[in-house]
């Protein structure tokens, strides 16, 4: 995880006029470095989208806002990515005997019904499988 220390030296490097916050120019310019090619008009709708007090500028508490954001998306993907794992005959469901199988490949061996009982701890709609969304509860 990251912490304000390092969100500050990165503010710090994108704010290169020092005045404490960053402009759209000034972001087009650092990332332009990094990314290739970055449009000033590109640049301006990040900022605008981000911009937490509207005077146009990105503020050190809207780059953690952003930095944070990516590293839930971050999570959101290796979630599914774990989900697709489980789901073993792509139905968008884990049912006990994907949950069997799966833990079967870690080492855990479990009965059938030990999978049930496991799935209904999470199974908030009653319908005897996991969804995605039950899924996420169940890793949080």
């Amino acid at each position: 995880m990251v912490n304000a220390r390092e969100f500050e030296v990165v503010f710090r490097h994108l704010d290169e006029n020092g005045d404490g916050k960053v402009s759209p120019s000034e972001l087009s310019r650092c990332l332009g470095l990094i990314a290739g090619e970055f449009l000033v008009k590109e640049a301006e709708l990040a900022v605008e989208s981000l911009d937490s007090d509207g005077d146009g500028l990105l503020g050190l508490e809207d780059l953690v806002r952003l930095m944070e954001a990516g590293g839930e998306e971050e999570k959101l993907h290796d979630l599914r990515e774990a989900f697709r794992l489980y789901d073993i005959d792509n139905c968008g469901f884990i049912r006990a005997k994907d949950l069997k199988t799966m833990l079967g490949r870690l080492g855990e061996s479990r009965s059938i019904d030990e999978c049930e009982v496991m799935i209904n701890k999470f199974d908030l709609n009653g319908d005897g499988v996991l969804s995605f969304e039950e899924f996420m509860v169940m890793m949080e």
